[in-house]
């Protein structure tokens, strides 16, 4: 019996039965759709997650407050919510706590004591600053108050317009340079450069709009202003402590270097002694990205195996389905191996009907899981893994294989006496 026979018996076979095929071919659909899309899933949340991070660059350090109970400035842009903390912060009896000040600031911009840092930006920040042009009214989610040099370390270039300059600060102009959200929200379409804007009643006049960095989840990026650090003291926010201190390292391998330097120079400053606890915090980025990516991988590779085992029910219904099949059609069996159909032929049909119910519920499974990553979920893009892809449709059909196999064996070893007789 040649292979096209074979496999024209095993489509009669499932034909006979549609809708027990179809719901056979159910199981492995979904579970196939399941791996795919929690693997994009999971791959969608890791690059928006790095992507967020990325922002503020791999080079550089976020210095904040940290302290319970003391005064000072609140979280600055970028937070510290997490990541690696400065050495020097060992469980210990806590010193004076002190803020983050602009004499810190300015204390790591020695480069003799920190050759690895690049640049220093002080940063204040103004939550839910109302804005104003001429009837619009927007609520800018972040004002933030820094040098020129806090561009560049955050990943933050114009798209139009300019930036401000050193001399914008030292004058304390009152000059801001907006993000995507913020223009939309008052100007609309028209073009914000030149135009004035008042903050909570202070006249700002708009230089510049950022490139669109897009949203992260609930957050978005790009509902920013950022103005010279003197005019929002001055104007909002007084002059206290910095909110945080954004230090750009030269280069990606001296991002370690660059924290030591600081590390000591701010546990001078603040008096943090070897068994005394910091009242700062350090962000590195590097080494968030690390972990964050390492993290992610755990999680995806944990949503995979928690779908997959979805396909292992879809196999056990193959099973089941194949072996009610066989014995349906136990006289069909002994009347062909009595007309002299060989074993390997009843075998290789029982297999074929297995892994055609498998691999067509792979296909299916892929193509549902390709139209559901074209959606956005919970603020977050799923992106098609192509190694996810190849190793479910694999596992689908040596699922077919694997589970079709003893029953098809069970067919091909009914003798045909016993079949005919079979009622």
């Amino acid at each position: 019996m040649s292979q096209l026979e074979i496999l024209r018996f095993a489509l009669r076979g499932l034909a006979a039965n549609k809708l027990r095929s179809f719901l056979t071919t159910l199981g492995i659909l979904i579970g196939v759709a399941a791996v795919i899309l929690l693997v994009a899933f999971g791959e969608g949340a890791s690059q928006s997650i790095q992507q967020s991070i990325q922002r503020l660059g791999a080079n550089t350090l976020t210095i904040s407050a940290s302290f319970a109970g003391g005064g000072g400035g609140g979280g600055g842009f970028g937070g510290a919510g997490g990541g690696r903390v400065s050495a020097g912060q060992n469980a210990g009896p806590r010193t004076q706590a002190r803020p983050l000040t602009l004499e810190d600031a300015r204390a790591l911009t020695d480069r003799e004591q920190v050759p690895s840092v690049r640049s220093v930006s002080p940063v204040v920040t103004a939550n839910s600053a109302a804005a104003v042009h001429e009837g619009a009214s927007h609520t800018i989610a972040q004002l933030v108050g820094t040098y020129p040099s806090y561009f560049e370390a955050t990943n933050k270039p114009v798209e139009s317009g300019t930036y401000f300059v050193n001399d914008d600060v030292i004058a304390a102009r009152k000059v801001m340079v907006i993000g995507r959200t913020v223009a939309e929200g008052l100007f609309g379409t028209a073009d914000p450069v030149g135009k004035p804007v008042s903050v909570s009643g202070v006249p700002f006049t708009v230089i510049g709009v950022l490139k669109e960095s897009g949203s992260t989840g609930m957050q978005d990026a790009d509902d920013v202003a950022i103005v010279p650090l003197p005019a929002v003291q001055q104007s909002l926010t007084g002059f206290g402590a910095l909110g945080s201190i954004i230090v750009q390292a030269t280069g990606a391998d001296a991002t370690d270097s660059a924290q030591a330097e600081v590390t000591a120079i701010l546990n001078q400053r603040h008096g943090i002694t070897p068994t005394g606890t910091a009242d700062y915090r350090i962000l590195n980025q590097a080494t968030l990205q690390e972990t964050v990516s390492s993290t992610i991988g755990i999680f995806t590779a944990l949503l995979g195996a928690v779908a997959a085992i979805s396909l292992l029910v879809g196999g056990i219904g193959i099973t089941n389905i194949m072996l009610v099949t066989v014995t349906e059609r136990t006289r069909e069996i002994g009347i062909r191996k009595a007309i002299g159909a060989p074993r390997s032929a009843i075998l290789g049909q029982f297999l074929l009907e297995a892994t055609v119910l498998s691999l067509v519920g792979g296909l299916l499974g892929v193509a549902i899981a390709f139209a559901g990553t074209r959606f956005t979920i919970a603020g977050i893009s799923p992106v098609l893994v192509p190694s996810s892809i190849a190793l479910a449709l694999g596992v689908s059909v040596g699922i077919g294989l694997f589970f079709g196999g003893y029953p098809a064996n069970r067919a091909a070893k009914l003798r045909p006496i016993e079949a005919l007789r079979h009622e």
